[in-house]
């Protein structure tokens, strides 16, 4: 129960014919920038969670003092 060399070929066709053969490229370029900015948000979240994790032990009091300290 496979697709079949036909099959696929009707496939392509057709999606030629919708699109054009410029569309397609064009297509093509915004799902990878899609994919790439989807990537690029989920590397940021995990960056800013591990950095909240780091933070989690100090409190407001001791920044201030750090800030104030090096003033």
């Amino acid at each position: 129960m496979g697709l079949s060399v036909w099959q696929i070929l009707l496939v392509v066709v057709l999606l030629v014919l919708l699109f054009g053969r410029g569309k397609i490229p064009g297509l093509m370029k915004d799902v990878a920038e899609g994919i790439q900015g989807f990537k690029k948000g989920m590397a940021e979240q995990d960056t800013a969670k591990s950095e909240i994790e780091e933070n989690s032990g100090e409190t407001i009091e001791v920044k201030v003092k750090e800030t104030s300290e090096k003033s």
